[in-house]
């Protein structure tokens, strides 16, 4: 258990963070990876029109997932702290704490998104040709929920301990489970989206299975026993405290989304499988950026719980350097290859859905030194313990959001979709950086400013 716990208080911080983030960016990139593979089969199978009735709803299914990542994120804080600060009595009822709020929260969650399925399916101004392969992917989605919101909260608890390697081994392995079930499900049985949709949820059950029995046997010493479900209500009130900061911020952003793609989705569904098909890709080279993020967000958590700020500054600038270097090189990538991948991951012979998806990748992807600040300069804040500015960050960029909802994408068409994000991510850099800076010098003590 020693060697999977792994302490960021000491050591060079960039050798910490690349111990523990590139296993995670391993994983999420298999994550990603068998989202293209979705994309690949129901499009080679099904069609342009199946990857639209998936793309329809691909907000809600973001807002969704990043809705349980942030919320666990959040109760992470506070455990990291702990770990930090080598308190493990209060660090196994911080434990205890999160596994009471994230039961509460699974079962809410799924019975509110079932319920409001089909208000939200018009609200997204669906194409009716496509509204009942919508529902029917995005409601498979929303009934497997509570297994999304148990991984969440295991593989965020391995993490805050320094763990990231073992949640990327069951994430190769239930990534290439979907990748199986994917081929059998829509290919093999002619499920069609149901088909996706049950291969992503049972995926999401196995690996949720396995992260909580592995925790079960080899981080017992970390886990609550009965005693520890006595929560002290000073406790559990910063559990609710930063994971609703972090949970705030991801919903503001991704009601956001889901407006923006309101709109998206009144340009035609040509549009929409092109901007399905370019999102498949951006999403999967903003990876590195994610996980430089969440391991500077651990490794601020660690050590600001053992008093080393000192140690926040240079790490943050080393990650800032390594996000715009991978920037620069995912930029020549898709202005290389990305038409070709495009056409390949899609199968898709439609001029218009490819030059609409180059036009989106190219726009997106030269802007990503920004993106890479605005996830670490959030992470870093939450982490200290500083949740307003993050959140006041997300209030902005759902604000520029629904300006180009109203004003821009009517007039501009898919180039107005395309600026948007760009646009609020250079924004919110300048908000954060100085915000972070103000901040960071107030924890600063005397002899750590000099």
């Amino acid at each position: 258990m020693a060697q999977r716990v792994q302490n960021m208080t000491e050591g060079s911080p960039m050798k910490r963070m690349l111990s523990f983030g590139l296993p995670l960016l391993f994983g999420t990139l298999f994550q990603q990876f068998y989202s293209l593979v979705d994309t690949m089969v129901v499009g080679y199978t099904l069609g342009d029109r199946a990857i639209s009735a998936i793309g329809a709803t691909s907000s809600v299914y973001s807002l969704l997932f990043f809705l349980t990542a942030s919320l666990n994120s959040g109760f992470a804080i506070p455990i990291g702290q702990l770990f930090g600060a080598g308190d493990l009595s209060r660090l196994r009822k911080a434990v205890a704490g999160a596994l009471l709020l994230n039961l509460l929260f699974g079962v809410v969650l799924t019975a509110l998104s079932l319920g409001l399925l089909g208000p939200v399916i018009s609200l997204l101004n669906t194409p009716d040709d496509i509204r009942a392969d919508a529902e029917i992917y995005i409601g498979i989605i929303c009934a497997g929920l509570l297994s999304t919101v148990c991984y969440n909260m295991f593989s965020r608890l391995l993490n805050s301990l320094g763990d990231s390697r073992t949640p990327l081994m069951f994430l190769i392995l239930t990534s290439l489970l979907n990748i199986a079930l994917d081929f059998l499900l829509v290919a093999g049985f002619s499920l069609g989206v149901a088909g996706a949709a049950l291969a992503t949820v049972i995926s999401q059950v196995v690996s949720c299975l396995l992260c909580g029995v592995f925790l079960v046997r080899n981080f017992r010493a970390y886990l609550p026993g009965r005693e520890d479900f006595r929560v002290p209500g000073k406790l559990m009130l910063e559990l609710i405290s930063t994971g609703s900061a972090m949970a705030l911020m991801s919903v503001v952003v991704d009601i956001g989304s889901v407006i923006f793609q309101s709109a998206a989705n009144t340009l035609g569904i040509a549009i929409i499988t092109a901007h399905t098909a370019s999102r498949r890709l951006i999403e999967l080279l903003l990876q590195p950026l994610g996980s430089l993020s969440a391991a500077f967000s651990v490794f601020t958590a660690q050590n600001y719980g053992a008093g080393k700020r000192s140690r926040i500054r240079t790490a943050l600038a080393q990650v800032l350097l390594l996000s715009t270097l991978w920037s620069l090189i995912a930029t020549c990538f898709v202005y290389l290859l990305g038409g070709s991948i495009i056409r390949l991951t899609t199968g898709t012979t439609d001029p218009v859905v490819l030059r609409n998806a180059v036009l989106s990748l190219r726009v997106h992807l030269p802007f990503y030194p920004m993106l890479g600040a605005v996830f670490c300069l959030r992470s870093g804040l939450q982490a200290m313990g500083f949740k307003i500015v993050p959140i006041c960050s997300s209030v902005v960029e759902l604000a520029i959001k629904l300006l180009s909802a109203w004003m821009l994408i009517s007039r501009l068409g898919y180039l107005g979709v395309c600026i948007t994000e760009p646009a609020s991510w250079t924004l919110m850099t300048l908000f954060l950086g100085g915000a972070y800076l103000l901040k960071y010098r107030a924890t600063l003590t005397k002899e750590e400013m000099l």
